[in-house]
């Protein structure tokens, strides 16, 4: 048994989140130094001040995600709760946790739903309808000439648009979840997460019913029937929670990510053309650029239900713990001269941007093949694309649980 590091007032307690003060694109230079001196750090959070720890390393992130010990109630008091997400509207039964709130044997059964939907084979086959749509946004763009906001243009309508097509939901909502989406991954007031939360509930409910009534090819009228099919254990608010995670990880985090990996792209010539030369590298290349800038930083968060160990540091019952995805993706340990950008890393794949364990996101083949498509078809068809401002003066997002821009200026 390694002897566990116990004492509380010798630990310093830094703010969290931790400023970027480099480069916007890399991790906060702390994690770099929290490694290597004090891997499991204690922070208290400056949305709430309640006192988390910190894991910076790539194997004590994994052992804890992989561990029972640890889950993911949003209502435990320990649970390092960054936003203003109105605990009332589950007790109150009208909106159910998502997937991202739900632990095994229940998370498992949830997830095992939406699987079917997510094979490689289906998000294959929906390639052709992925090209369409980029190639439509590009023609846009090319109409319009330089400069343009590559995010209003191409990265956001794009998970928009495809989000909508898979739900069959008309696009005059597309604003309806936007703004629910930017409510839950912004440090906004309970009032106004309760208000998006319970127009989207009303919303999809609508929507269940209907296509209860009347099924159609679309993602709501499968889960309906693989319910049937399963037993009917499932209930309206239980379907919608499945939406709703489909929803928030197809969206928010999709739009950031591809977004900041533009800005990395186009910030690293050299690569851009390697991928502009070899576009069959388009998977690896999509492995590095999620390792390189991990848009969901620090949403990876656990409160541990028992005493546990991780990295030689006692977490207590009920402390909560806090995964910086970017740190962990950064760790020499793993990835070798980890703040260089390279298409040809062999390691890139072992990247955790996309969550690890259990909770490993459900759609992340979906938004690899967005990805891949974007890429390759921007330097194809604009082979002269580049930043129409300097990176240090792109505005980037502020108090957000995804990391991003508010705008993100190109030219060719």
């Amino acid at each position: 048994m390694t002897e566990l590091t116990t004492a509380r007032s010798e630990t310093t307690v830094r703010a969290f989140p931790l400023p970027r003060t480099g480069c916007p694109m890399q991790p906060a230079p702390d994690y770099a130094v929290l490694r290597e001196t004090e891997p499991v750090s204690r922070v208290k959070l400056t949305f709430n001040g309640r006192e988390a720890w910190l894991l910076t390393r790539y194997e004590d992130m994994q052992q804890m995600l992989r561990d029972p010990r640890f889950e993911s109630d949003i209502a435990d008091p320990g649970y390092p709760l960054q936003f203003g997400f109105p605990l009332e509207l589950l007790e109150q039964g009208i909106v159910q946790r998502t997937l991202f709130h739900m632990d095994p044997p229940v998370h498992t059964q949830h997830r095992m739903m939406l699987m079917p939907e997510m094979t490689a084979k289906k998000v294959e086959a929906m390639r052709p309808r992925t090209q369409e749509i980029v190639d439509e946004l590009i023609d846009a763009m090319l109409a319009q000439g330089g400069p343009v906001d590559i995010i209003s243009a191409l990265t956001m309508p794009l998970p928009s648009v495809a989000m909508t097509e898979l739900l069959d939901v008309p696009r005059d909502q597309t604003d309806l979840f936007y703004r629910w989406i930017t409510s839950l991954v912004t440090q906004g007031t309970p009032e106004e997460h309760a208000a998006a939360n319970t127009e989207v509930e009303i919303l999809l409910h609508r929507l269940i019913a209907e296509r209860t009534e009347n099924p159609a090819d679309d993602l709501i009228s499968s889960l309906i029937l693989r319910n049937r099919e399963r037993g009917g254990d499932l209930g309206p608010t239980d379907i919608s929670a499945l939406v709703r995670t489909m929803i928030a990880g197809g969206h928010e985090s999709t739009m950031n990510g591809m977004t900041m990996a533009v800005l990395v792209l186009l910030s690293h010539p050299d690569q851009a053309a390697l991928l502009r030369e070899k576009p069959e590298l388009a998977g690896q290349a999509v492995d590095e650029l999620m390792r390189f800038s991990s848009v969901a930083d620090h949403g990876t968060v656990r409160v541990a239900k028992e005493d546990a160990e991780i990295g030689g540091q006692l977490i207590r019952k009920g402390e909560g713990v806090i995964c910086s995805l970017t740190a962990a993706n950064h760790d020499p340990r793993v990835f070798a001269d980890p703040n260089t950008l390279d298409f040809h890393r062999k390691e890139a794949a072992q990247n955790i941007a996309f969550g690890y364990g259990h909770h490993r996101c459900a759609g992340q083949v979906l938004v690899r093949m967005q990805m891949e498509v974007v890429f390759t078809t921007l330097l194809r068809r604009i082979p002269g694309l580049r930043l129409a401002k300097p990176v240090e003066e792109l505005p980037f997002k502020e108090k957000a649980l995804i990391d991003g821009l508010h705008e993100l200026p190109v030219t060719w």
